[in-house]
């Protein structure tokens, strides 16, 4: 029987920005298909740096693997409908005049039919709550409404693995919680880069701690955010207990 490839294999990945700054020093990780992972570390660890080598968008020394295939020109094709990246603004990925020519966007440049398209549309935003705001202009949408709209630009594309970079970003609570219902019922492989110790843990099942460029710690999620000493020592404070 044929094993099914890791969702992400990162090895010996180090990366400095144009200045010579280390951005990413000798990353190896590996996260399997269906786990929910959660980057964590201070202001300026690399998670988003991290989440853009995982993209394709970043590259430097080492080897990166999206679904089995190396990242590379001649696979960047088909490892970008194979994950697909929540930007930290979502208004970066909200630029159409409506809410559907966003969500549509995606699958029309992957060739598909224009029936096809429509379906992927209204799936993808019933899935997210935004079913009835097809035609509503994107820079009318509320604060976690963007939010919403940019997961759904993603799932339209049907993706294995999403990357999301601080998605409660500027959130009220009851939005948050939203954000947290409708990623926490997603079936794909998500990789969420936060500072936000309570989110990480009301989602995730796995933690990386990276700092300055660095994993310091990869584990289970609940022990590695509930360590007092490890989180002080890197700037962040203790999950709250479930």
């Amino acid at each position: 029987m044929t094993k099914m490839p890791e969702a992400i294999v990162i090895e010996s990945f180090t990366y400095r920005y144009p200045d010579g700054t280390p951005a990413l020093s000798d990353i190896t990780l590996s996260i399997e298909h269906g786990q929910k992972v959660a980057l964590i570390g201070p202001n300026g660890a690399g998670k988003s740096t991290l989440l853009l080598v995982m993209a394709g968008f970043v590259k430097g020394s080492g080897r990166v693997l999206v679904d089995g295939l190396e990242i590379n020109s001649r696979n960047l094709k088909k490892i970008r409908t194979c994950l697909g990246s929540c930007l930290e603004n979502p208004d970066d990925q909200l630029f159409m005049p409506t809410l559907f020519d966003d969500v549509a966007f995606g699958p029309l440049n992957m060739g598909l039919p224009a029936e096809q398209v429509r379906a992927r549309v209204a799936d993808a935003l019933q899935t997210v709550g935004l079913g009835q705001m097809s035609d509503k202009a994107p820079h009318h949408l509320s604060a976690g409404q963007k939010r919403a709209a940019a997961v759904a630009t993603i799932l339209a594309m049907s993706p294995k693995i999403i990357t999301l970079d601080e998605p409660d970003g500027s959130l009220d609570p009851r939005n948050r919680d939203n954000l947290m219902r409708l990623l926490g019922s997603l079936p794909q492989t998500l990789v969420i880069a936060t500072c936000n110790m309570n989110f990480a843990a009301a989602l995730a099942d796995r933690a990386v701690l990276l700092d300055k460029g660095r994993i310091i710690a990869d584990g289970a999620a609940e022990e590695i955010m509930s360590d007092a000493k490890l989180m002080a020592a890197h700037g962040l404070e203790i999950a709250a207990k479930k």
